[in-house]
């Protein structure tokens, strides 16, 4: 009964992801999430109370995963500049992934005060991988450098998202103001 159980919770997050970065937050409902799944939306409230709690469990699903494969890229490489350029290019690389796409959309939406908190400290988590590196650079507030850097990164994701560019110019263009600011 207990695999049942996970089973279903597992088919309801994967219904979440795809509806998430189908359609953003407002796609995310409960009638939507039964229909896809296929179970009585009575069934969806007892699995999740909310849409944030949805929300807040796919972050902890799917946040460390991500993260894992950031952090595992950066520790592929030795210097201070390559782990800076593993970070944003990971980082990059995995937009068109839609656990991506969803912590994306879940980023943008409005939700309560302790899903909001779970992605900041998620976000926090990613933001501590560069600061060491930074650091190694020489950076007097390498936190603060890091928290802008993911700034940048942040703003390349949507430009990729939105397909205005070549997602390899877009990333290219954030790795060299990550590693030389604005110059060219």
């Amino acid at each position: 009964m207990a695999e049942h159980r996970t089973m279903q919770r597992d088919a309801l997050l994967d219904a979440a992801r795809s509806l998430l970065s189908e359609g953003g937050t407002e796609a995310l409902t409960f009638p939507a999430l039964a229909e896809r799944t296929g179970l009585a939306r009575s069934s969806v409230y007892e699995y999740f109370r909310s849409r944030a709690a949805v929300v807040e469990e796919l972050c902890a699903v799917d946040f460390p995963v991500w993260a894992a494969e950031v952090e595992a890229a950066m520790e592929r490489v030795d210097s201070p500049e390559a782990k800076i350029e593993a970070y944003v290019r990971q980082q990059l690389a995995l937009v068109g992934d839609r656990r991506h796409r969803a912590v994306v959309a879940i980023s943008a939406g409005e939700l309560d005060a302790g899903a909001r908190e779970k992605i900041r400290a998620a976000h926090g988590g990613l933001i501590a991988m560069v600061v060491q590196a930074l650091g190694e650079l020489g950076h007097e507030q390498p936190r603060l450098t890091a928290v802008l850097l993911q700034g940048v990164v942040d703003a390349a994701v949507r430009r990729i998202e939105l397909g205005a560019e070549d997602p390899a110019g877009v990333t290219q263009a954030a790795v060299t103001m990550a590693l030389h600011g604005v110059r060219p």
